[in-house]
């Protein structure tokens, strides 16, 4: 495997992880996760069970996708070690990739085994949520870098400045943040489903109402004031390193953040219907693999492209 085609195949692990990930969401937002009751690897116990029911399929469906996507991981770990110089950054990158997706794995079935499906409304699932999706973002990162960086056949990362590395953290931080608490909020409208806009305020407003929902109120502020930092971070080193890849990626990034608190806006007047939930966490993955393609450009320096 030579090094153009290498980055082909990691930018097609990219695009298959979000395709796994949509469809991990769709699971959850559809309440097939107990689709295979309380059996991991097996479904039901059977390693090719009959198809007994719809939320049987989509989890069984999941499952065989996601073990898919560990085996391109194996493969993106293996080819960047044949087509890329030791001491590459991109074989770093993919090598992080293949652990994560062990972790990955290893999370999935911990949902099933704990119980943490279907219409479980506990504090554990939200911690859980938290970690599954923290991780999630970490591997879209080190897929995304491990594309990126192979690119080019021996550029190294420099040490960016001590103001670049705080603003890199903050924004990293912010996203982040949004993220798991929409998270929180997405469960929230999969368990406690209301039928008016007005419904669902007076459910955030009451004194019994469950955790899930009272952190949902936090979701919209956190990714207002975050999408405010963003484009403004975004605009700064667009006009500090004015470079063609930062330039296209600070304005793509800027446009997919607009987008996002649009659809946020939708998702709440329209109650969170399955198909928008899983738009908006599409794009949502789209934001944080720009951002981290991004911050890679910004501490490339200039390279021929």
């Amino acid at each position: 495997m030579d090094r153009t085609t290498f980055t082909q195949y990691a930018t097609g692990c990219v695009g298959y992880n979000l395709a796994v990930i949509a469809w991990g969401a769709y699971v959850r937002a559809t309440g097939s996760g107990a689709g295979c009751g309380r059996h991991w690897p097996l479904c039901n116990g059977e390693l090719v069970p009959r198809a007994r029911d719809t939320a049987q399929v989509i989890e069984l469906s999941h499952r065989v996708s996601s073990g898919l996507a560990l085996l391109l991981g194996v493969g993106l770990y293996l080819g960047a070690r044949r087509a890329l110089p030791p001491r590459h950054p991109a074989r770093r990158a993919a090598a992080g990739a293949l652990g994560l997706l062990g972790v990955e794995a290893l999370l999935g079935a911990g949902l099933v085994l704990l119980r943490l499906v279907a219409s479980n409304a506990s504090t554990a699932r939200g911690w859980y949520l938290a970690a599954h999706l923290t991780n999630t973002f970490l591997l879209l990162a080190c897929l995304s870098l491990t594309a990126w960086w192979s690119r080019l056949p021996e550029r190294r990362p420099t040490m960016p400045s001590k103001a670049l590395r705080v603003a890199l953290g903050v924004t990293f931080l912010a996203v982040l943040s949004v993220a798991v608490s929409g998270g929180i909020a997405a469960l929230g409208d999969t368990l406690f489903r209301v039928r008016s806009v007005a419904e669902g305020l007076a459910q955030d407003r009451s004194a019994s109402a469950h955790v899930f929902l009272r952190l949902r109120v936090f979701h919209p502020l956190l990714a207002v004031g975050s999408a405010l930092w963003v484009v403004f971070f975004a605009s700064a080193v667009r006009h500090a390193l004015r470079r063609p890849p930062i330039t296209a990626l600070s304005r793509g990034l800027t446009a997919l953040v607009l987008t996002q608190v649009g659809l946020g806006v939708l998702n709440v007047v329209l109650l969170a219907p399955v198909w928008l939930q899983l738009v908006h966490l599409v794009l949502a993955d789209l934001v944080w693999v720009t951002l981290v393609l991004l911050a890679a450009a910004a501490v490339e320096g200039p390279v021929e492209a």
